[in-house]
């Protein structure tokens, strides 16, 4: 087996370069059904988001054209579940026949195809040391034969291993106390003044009210978003507090989870002053519209996960409720919704997506989010006062 190994060096040479892009660049294996000859890669926080090893011998350039017309193909479906606009495949070949050319319509913006025959391949081509500039020097071992096999294959196995726990740490549903505490408070803020036959009054006096906050009562920013206009407005928002808020409050964390709702539910209301005018606005709608707008960020992060999920439900279900919004005399707070929804997914950017936020993003998450509520705050206490 050893001798066997040694000799096939294409084979090992397929291996050092799995073994590259899975522990040093996380890529992940994309499984593709159909498919020989041929190993997918994705890490779409990479410049180069796909990367395919193919093994397979590609004899004339009739099958070359094929194998890019395939491509193609495959990278469609590829953007449509991971909801991206763009991604790029490096086609590593190799096994090309000696008459087969990669010419430079094979070159195009989205598929890099590259002819590696050894190593010495990859240390003279300028394209794949531009992408992976460390790739030559990684693909030195002292092992050999079985030796080399067992190696590289125990640390890929470790790799996807702790990669498996990372992901099933975040997916792992936990208890969701935050959610159910603003659940309580919200259910308290409406039966107390039911009970006291004060309904009306503390509504006046908690609502949110442009003029009234603009005089000083800032507290209304807050204090809006857990009071009710109604028995239904109040089941309505608990429920989808409860839908959104425990699987959010499991993925992000509590801390996060309530700064985010909180952030959101400021910006909800800083936005309806600015667009209501002398209205009045009451609702924890804004700051769920935000635990939305959170989820979107983080879906997008994990998208290789929830790609479906955004398509089918989430994306549809924050579209709906807007229209529902904008409908004539609808009495829905858009305003609020649209500044909760943009307020957190913001937030969530700043307060970063464990496992996949950089601190360069999570930095100008804080940046975006003060330029945004900033500007809410002009538009609300300023330009329409």
């Amino acid at each position: 087996m050893k001798q066997e190994l040694a000799l096939d060096e294409k084979n090992v040479l397929a291996m050092k370069l799995l073994h590259y892009f899975i522990t040093e660049k996380d890529y992940n294996p994309i499984i593709l059904q159909g498919v020989e000859n041929e190993i997918w890669l994705e890490n779409l926080n990479e410049d180069c988001k796909v990367v395919r090893i193919v093994s397979g011998y590609i004899h004339n350039n009739e099958q070359l054209k094929f194998d890019t017309f395939k491509t193609k193909k495959i990278l469609g479906k590829i953007k449509k579940k991971t909801l991206s606009f763009n991604i790029n495949v490096m086609s590593i070949f190799l096994d090309l026949g000696e008459n087969v050319e990669l010419k430079d319509e094979e070159h195009n913006k989205n598929i890099i195809s590259i002819n590696v025959k050894d190593e010495k391949d990859i240390k003279k081509n300028d394209e794949i040391n531009k992408v992976f500039p460390d790739l030559d020097k990684k693909l030195k071992y002292t092992e050999e034969g079985e030796e080399l096999f067992m190696k590289i294959t125990k640390e890929i196995n470790e790799h996807n291993q702790a990669d498996a726990k990372k992901v099933e740490k975040v997916f792992k549903m936990k208890y969701p106390m935050i959610t159910y505490t603003l659940i309580a408070i919200n259910i308290i803020f409406f039966l107390v003044p039911v009970v006291l036959g004060e309904y009306d009054a503390i509504y006046l006096m908690l609502c949110s009210h442009g003029p009234s906050i603009r005089a000083g009562q800032y507290y209304r920013l807050f204090s809006a978003m857990f009071y009710h206009g109604g028995i239904i407005h109040l089941l309505l928002n608990c429920y989808s507090l409860y839908v959104v808020g425990t699987q959010m409050e499991s993925f992000l964390g509590k801390v996060k989870f309530l700064l985010i709702y909180l952030i959101s539910g400021l910006t909800g209301s800083l936005c309806s002053m600015a667009f209501l005018g002398n209205a009045t606005s009451v609702g924890a709608s804004g700051a769920i519209f935000g635990l939305l707008g959170s989820m979107l960020y983080f879906g997008y992060h994990y998208r290789v996960y929830l790609g479906n999920v955004m398509k089918s439900q989430i994306i549809p279900l924050i579209a709906l409720n807007l229209a529902i919004g904008f409908m004539p005399n609808s009495g829905i707070d858009n305003a609020a919704h649209i500044g909760g929804l943009v307020g957190g997914a913001l937030m969530t950017m700043a307060l970063g997506v464990e496992g996949k936020s950089t601190q360069f993003e999570k930095t100008n998450g804080w940046i975006l989010t003060a330029i945004f509520i900033v500007f809410l705050g002009y538009m609300a206490f300023v330009y329409v006062a």
